[in-house]
């Protein structure tokens, strides 16, 4: 967004520079009716391009956090599942080698 700032302050800038080149510029000119439109229309393009773009822009970042954050969830309950499926082969194991040591002792 602040590339987009840069860019339009640019061109408007650019504008005026070339506006300044006629032949027959004048400060009195510039705030004519028709060029008063001009700038007006100028500045509301850019302001419809800019909504545009924030807009798709907002909407992909949101997309993108939502996505990270999914993953995170995800992440979180596969470490759950692994330190569950951990627990309970550690206690089979250790169920089933208590029942191997139990040897009667009339053979």
């Amino acid at each position: 967004m602040k590339n987009l700032t840069f860019i339009g302050a640019l061109l408007l800038g650019l504008a005026f520079l070339l506006y300044y080149m006629l032949p027959e510029f004048s400060v009195v000119k510039l705030f004519e009716p028709i060029n008063l439109m001009g700038i007006l229309a100028g500045i509301g393009i850019g302001l419809i391009l800019g909504g545009i773009v924030g807009y798709v822009s907002k909407g992909s970042a949101l997309k993108e956090a939502q996505k990270r954050k999914d993953y995170l969830q995800l992440r979180k309950e596969n470490e759950d599942l692994e330190r569950q499926a951990a627990e309970l082969a550690k206690q089979q194991t250790v169920t089933y080698v208590a029942e191997e040591n139990k040897n009667p002792q009339d053979y």
